[in-house]
């Protein structure tokens, strides 16, 4: 029996949301003109928590429905019957909230040896990069367990000859993995032990537990055993890694078990507590299901917390896709769902677009879950003013106590900005708000709230033009409440720009299907700021996310890990894997009821090219014998990146398939046909329900209509101005708009309108306006750098920075934020522009690199492009990547022992890479190929065609930067644009004369000064002098220690950086990044110091390891916090490169492979907040490679990644605690380190303790004779009998700066420094002349472009 035969019954959808509930019933009735399908539909609205007057939402939801239906009374007090229901669909925010709160199952996680603080470390970045006070989310379990269990992976992929798998057949501790790789079982788990630990567990209390070990995605047995023993021991939930999600990755595959461990009881009590309030044959006889986040329902009883993450906005997902998109049209469609506190943005083409690794709450997650990405803003968005500008968000009053006109003394937002301008009418609303809950919106003290703001405002503004010799033309209250609103609607553009833009979809060619309690106020702005010509709003936009629910597919997935090149040799055996997944999804969906008839299976392959991250999920071509995967795969990537790479490998790294149960679908026409076809008739005017004032654009339109939609006839026509108030939310149609009413959906279509005319002259709504705009150029140009450029650096690790330049080549938006290129970047720029004096032509693109012109080290290239107008510069547009070579004694151009600037790669000032539209290959060549080879024991670029395509990537952003900006220009004009480009840098330029203003108070009117030391005793002297009057300061770095003969001299540009970095971070709210934070400072370098070094002073050291200790001088100067570690930990190792013969003296290029990775440490505490542990401070945030993938590549073993415990200072705010990572090497090799604090410790402040210094050690496992103790060279040793032989270990100090040629066994173990703390432990400090950083506000948010933006503030 399917579920399209069972019996006609009600049919109940439901979508319990945090505040609300919404249900939508299909209720069988008597087929009539009215009903020809023979249902008709009832939508139900109640609080999702009123505990005085019912227990359980959806069940009263239910209730209510089953008495409206039936005409017969159920009583609350008995369970409810369910003789009339078919079925009850539910997506609901229960695992949502649980995550959100931190209100789980309390639970235990078991994890290898070693590995105890994994999921605690993550990736090692963090959150927020100018946040002082480092604030991560708490890991989901409460106690973690060591298993003494241990495999690695056998072969490595970076080796140039492949995976060469040398085993020995009859050693059984060699297995073969269902990835089919082969796995070396290290250590057997003592399962006698493991019992010990479980019992100690469950005598805690615990019930619920993650298991996840090393490389279980490909070899389950150890995780089973675990699981077995558990269950034995009587553990009611049991998560393994294994079965939860079988990927490569054991962070995120290990925080989805845990997050399955701490969920999925939640749900089941939840389950079991909605299922007791209903008559015994609820399971028997009614279809009950849930929606899981990859949008397909699932039977109640295969419903986990995994996968219920996003289960209340996918139902909206599937709702809008199945309403608004025509697959004969093909005209894809962007959802935008407007919430109190968010908005979830999404875009549906015919297939759901899915992500497979997404953070939500803070948690990284491994699970097919739909592309929803969440923007902080939404009605209940807070409004500021700050500095002279409009800001909404991201704080938000939330449901509690709400926005101010909900009567419960809440601040002024969105809503009640749309109250104010009578874009919402109190009439229309229930009367739900109040202390007691009975009353209606308050405008009231909605407008009175604005009239305080306006005043503000007013006053700011005014004194501000006076200084200038301006006058101020006061703003009203409704022109400060729609600035509000247009500051939001360019907010909210922004995300849904980069989820089109980063995919290769322009924006406009959509349509705008709104829903969601706010969507429908801000539709026709938002549509019309993004080009898009229709908006569709369906009937039940306000409950959509429920009615999506009865258009919904029941789905079951199968996936198993693979690592199979992708050939003709390797196409049976993955025919065989996807056979076996076939059957399972058929079998289970057979058993849920489902005919083989109304089963479908979507096959895919995981893919990616060889030496590379971005794995494309593949859809088999269409037809049975479609298996040309290959194909099918360069296309996405083609379409994705913009090229694609042929003479490399395709790798499947999983195999999927996905089974679809269908639901009987709607056989209704189209949204699109029937507009085609509609007959239409202007709208009645005596059917407006009543006539009010309402604020637009061009100011009030005194009689704009109110129309109830339940009494439009289907073909009326609405032209704007005006509302249309469906049951529980308002439609603005704005002037030069109309409406059409279809039988299903509002149809808007945008038409041109009138814009304002906006003037040279400072308006604060238009300062927030350009604020978005300008960084939404930066950010669009960094796309465009990621989606066309090869290497793993740029597009991976998005290791570079884009940014626009005013014509005098000061900054004015910067993006992604990587610190040490914020105030670089600009001298790059002025450098060219003296340079060439004018010499430079359309069509001109300058690349440069060398730090005295501007550059920071050698492998960050820079790619400078004029932007002309009518024949003049008007701006630059500039781009600078890390390139993975450019030459040196080293591969990777970073070596740790460089004294000159030649050791350490091309050093190029000034190249017109472009001239006049020509790419001068030639030259690049010889700059990248010859000219570092000349230099002894150096060679050119490693890597010329990844260069030459990364440059090409890098031309190719500024070129869409220049379009972009063109584009401004003639939207607002030049004169407009370059004003606004000044007065944002003003603003910038205000907070900070505020701050050293705040810090000259704090010092009583003294100089701020400090000192620090390089671990060789190099000085970094500091002294500020602030001016009273004007907040201006000189940082003077007199008394700085002279060039160092090695690689710790900072070219000047770096000091900048570290300065506009320290200023962002003691600001301490979202100013805008620019030149404005530098133009009230003056920075003295004196000659030839180490921070401002001859032209040929080696460097690397500077960049990545001076600035971290210059960061450490300016906060201590201001007594902000504890050091933090001052250090990147930069490790190198790898074979290959230029050799010279010992015997012939030829030099010869032996190919290799290299790897690079900087590793964390402790935070600084300060005075309101802990140092954060095992974290990237300051001017890095680099991701590390997670500790399968990097045994998958590199012969390797990592035997632990932990936190150091005691090593951050101690005080009354201890500082955070540093990392230890051991490294087993499995071949000889070449290894670097690069580091500081390994002498001097990272100070403590206001009397606390400081952190623990760090130190490398090398353990050399050595082979002696017994008898004699003689060291034997490794081809000696076969010569002796095992007995004869005795292995040793000798542990060495490598200090700070080593290289060490290691040999198969040896081990590096590096101890990185703690975080000082502030205040002493008994609670006592000092007085200190210290600036308070209140910590910015966390919010959580999840999709790919959130994952996006997280990665660009993870590279350096």
């Amino acid at each position: 029996m399917t579920p399209s035969t069972r019996r006609n019954g009600i049919r109940v959808c439901i979508d319990r949301g945090g505040t609300f509930t919404d249900c939508v019933a299909s209720i069988p009735v008597p087929v009539s003109e009215e009903h020809p399908t023979g249902r008709k539909e009832l939508v139900v609205k109640l609080l999702s928590v009123d505990p005085s007057n019912y227990p359980d939402a959806p069940r009263e939801g239910i209730r209510r429905i089953l008495e409206i239906a039936t005409g017969k009374p159920h009583p609350r007090d008995q369970l409810v019957a369910t003789e009339n229901l078919e079925s009850i669909r539910m997506g609901t925010t229960v695992a949502t909230n649980a995550l959100l709160e931190r209100k789980g199952e309390r639970c235990a996680l078991l994890i290898s040896k070693g590995f105890k603080d994994l999921l605690l470390i993550g990736n090692q970045s963090r959150p927020k990069i100018f946040d002082l006070s480092i604030t991560k989310p708490d890991v989901l379990y409460q106690a973690v367990v060591e298993v003494e269990e241990r495999v690695t992976l056998v072969g490595y992929t970076s080796s140039p000859l492949g995976i060469v798998e040398d085993i020995d057949p009859n050693d059984p501790t060699f297995v073969k993995g269902i990835s089919g790789e082969y796995v070396h079982v290290l250590q057997k788990p003592d399962m006698t032990k493991i019992r010990k630990q479980l019992e100690d567990l469950y005598s805690q209390g615990f019930r619920s537990i993650a298991v996840c070990l090393l490389h279980s995605y490909t070899f389950v047995d150890h995780e089973l055993a675990v699981g077995k023993l558990a269950k034995e021991i009587g553990f009611t939930h049991i998560s393994l890694s294994s079965s939860i999600m079988p990927m490569i990755k054991i962070v995120p595959r290990g925080t989805s078990a845990t997050a399955d461990a701490y969920l999925t009881p939640c749900i089941q009590t939840y389950v079991d507590g909605f299922i007791s309030g209903f008559d015994e044959n609820l399971v028997k006889n009614v279809s009950l299901q849930f929606m899981q986040s990859d949008g397909g329902l699932t039977p109640v009883n295969q419903f986990s917390g995994l996968r219920a993450i996003l289960s209340g906005p996918a139902g909206g997902v599937v709702g809008y896709g199945m309403t608004a998109f025509d697959s004969k049209h093909g005209v894809p469609v962007i959802g935008f769902d407007m919430g109190g506190t968010s908005t979830d943005v999404s875009r549906f083409s015919g297939k759901y677009e899915h992500v497979f690794e997404t953070t939500t709450a803070g948690v990284t997650i491994q699970a097919p879950q739909l592309d929803i990405n969440t923007v902080a803003a939404g009605g209940g968005s807070m409004l500021f003013f700050r500095n002279g500008t409009f800001v909404v968000g991201p704080e938000s009053a939330s449901a509690h106590p709400g926005p101010a006109c909900y009567r419960k003394g809440g601040p002024l937002t969105v809503t009640d900005a749309n109250l104010v301008l009578d874009r919402l009418n109190p009439e229309y609303f229930p009367k739900i708000f109040g202390p007691n809950e009975n009353e209606s919106l308050d405008v009231n003290i909605a407008r009175s709230k604005f009239e305080e703001l306006t005043k503000q405002i007013n006053d700011y503004m005014a004194k501000d033009k006076e200084s200038q010799g301006l006058k101020w033309t006061p703003m009203t209250v409704d022109e400060v409440a729609y600035g509000f609103i247009k500051v939001a609607n360019e907010s909210m553009c922004r995300p849904i720009r980069a989820l089109t833009e980063a995919k290769g979809h322009d924006a406009s060619k959509h349509i705008l299907s709104v829903f969601g309690g706010a969507g429908g106020q801000h539709a026709c702005a938002i549509a019309r700021a993004l080009g898009i010509g229709s908006i569709f709003i369906h009937k039940y936009a306000s409950v959509l996310s429920a009615y999506g629910l009865s258009l919904a597919d029941v789905v079951y997935e199968a996936q198993e890990p693979s690592s199979e090149i992708f050939s003709e040799k390797s196409i049976p055996a993955l025919k065989e894997r996807v056979k076996s997944l076939l059957l399972q999804c058929h079998q289970e969906l057979e058993k849920q009821g489902f005919s083989k008839d109304n089963i479908d299976c979507e096959i895919y392959l995981n893919m990616r090219y060889h030496g590379t991250d971005c794995a494309l999920m593949t859809l088999k071509p269409e037809g049975e014998d479609g298996w040309d995967f290959a194909q099918a795969f360069v296309e996405n990537y083609k379409y994705e990146f913009g090229f694609s790479l042929p003479d490399r490998d395709i790798i499947v790294d999983d195999i999927r398939v996905r089974g679809i149960g269908r639901s009987s679908q709607s056989s209704a026409m189209s949204v699109q046909d029937e507009v085609a076809t509609l007959k239409r008739s202007p709208v009645d005017i005596s059917l407006a329900d009543c006539f009010t004032s309402v604020y637009f654009e061009e100011g009030r339109h005194d009689k704009t209509p109110t129309y109830l939609l339940e009494k439009l006839p289907v073909g009326t026509t609405i032209a704007g101005p005006a509302i249309i108030m469906d049951a529980n939310s308002a439609i603005l149609i704005q002037p030069f708009c109309s409406g059409l009413i279809t039988s299903s959906t509002v149809v808007i279509t945008i038409g041109d309108g009138q814009k304002s005319q906006v003037t040279t002259e400072m308006d604060p709504i238009m300062l927030a306006v350009f604020g978005n705009r300008f960084m939404s150029i930066a950010e669009q140009m960094g796309r465009t750098l990621q989606k066309t450029a090869i290497s793993t650096n740029i597009k991976e690790r998005l290791d570079f920075s884009c940014a626009l330049f005013g014509p005098d080549g000061g900054l004015v938006a910067n993006a992604p934020h990587i610190p040490v290129h914020l105030g670089s970047l600009s001298h790059a720029v002025r450098y060219q522009m003296d340079y060439y004096k004018g010499d430079i032509t359309e069509g001109d693109v300058i690349m440069t690199n060398h730090p005295a012109a501007g550059g920071s080290h050698l492998p960050d290239i820079t790619i400078i492009t004029p932007v002309f107008n009518n024949g003049e510069i008007v701006f630059f547009i500039a781009s600078r990547g890390h390139h993975a070579d450019i030459g040196g004694i080293l591969p990777g151009s970073m070596p740790p022992n460089s004294k000159e600037l030649y050791q350490e790669g091309a050093a190029i000032r000034s190249f017109k890479l472009v001239s006049k539209g020509h790419f001068d290959l030639d030259g690049l060549t010889k700059l990248l190929v010859d000219e570092p080879a000349k230099y002894p024991g150096c060679s050119g670029t490693r890597c010329l065609r990844d260069n030459v395509s990364d440059l090409k990537a890098q031309v190719a952003a500024n070129h869409k930067g220049i379009s972009l900006v063109k584009g401004l220009i003639a939207e607002y004009g030049l004169d407009v644009v370059q004003a606004y480009m000044l007065h944002i840098r003003k603003n910038a330029e205000v907070a900070v004369r505020e701050l050293l203003k705040g810090a000259l108070r704090r010092s009583e009117g003294k100089d701020l000064v400090a000192t620090d030391f390089m671990d060789d005793g190099s000085r970094i002297s500091l002294r500020i002098g602030i001016n009273p009057e004007d907040g201006s300061a000189v940082f003077d770095f007199e008394g700085t220690s002279e060039e160092v003969y090695g690689n710790c001299n900072a070219p000047a540009s770096v000091t900048h950086s570290a300065i506009i970095y320290c200023l962002r971070c003691m600001v301490a709210m979202d100013i805008p990044l620019n030149q404005g934070c530098l133009t009230p400072v003056t920075i003295k370098i004196p000659e030839k110091s180490m921070l401002s070094p001859s032209e040929t002073a080696a460097v690397v050291g500077g960049n990545v390891l001076v600035s971290q200790r210059l960061v450490d001088v300016i906060l201590k100067a201001f007594q902000v916090c504890g050091a933090s570690q001052g250090c990147m930990n930069n490790l190198t190792f790898g074979v290959g490169g230029k050799t010279v013969d010992t015997k012939t003296g030829d030099t010869k290029t032996v190919e290799g492979w290299g790897y690079y990775e900087t590793i964390a440490g402790g935070a600084g505490a300060g005075p309101t907040w802990n140092g954060q542990s095992g974290v990237h401070t300051h001017m890095t945030n680099t991701r590390i490679t997670d500790p399968e993938i990097l045994e998958r590549r590199y012969p390797v073993i990592l035997r632990e990644f932990s936190l150091r415990a005691g090593s951050g200072g101690e005080g009354l705010h201890p500082g955070g605690e540093g990392l230890i990572r051991d490294i087993e090497f499995l071949e000889p090799m070449e290894v670097s380190i690069l580091s500081e604090r390994r002498v001097f410790q990272p100070y403590g402040i206001a009397g606390g303790g400081p952190g623990q210094s760090g130190k490398n050690l090398w353990v050399q496992k050595r082979t002696i004779r017994k008898k004699d103790g003689l060291l034997l060279a490794p081809s000696d040793v076969d010569a002796y009998a095992k007995e004869e032989t005795e292995t040793v270990f000798r542990t060495v100090n490598l200090s700070g700066k080593n290289t060490a040629h290691v040999k198969a066994g040896d081990r590096l173990l590096i101890c990185t420094p703690g975080g000082g703390a502030w205040g002493g432990k008994d609670g006592a400090h000092p007085g200190v002349a210290g600036s308070s950083v209140p910590p910015l506000q966390q919010t959580f948010t999840k999709g790919s472009v959130n994952e996006y933006t997280a990665l660009q503030e993870a590279s350096v």
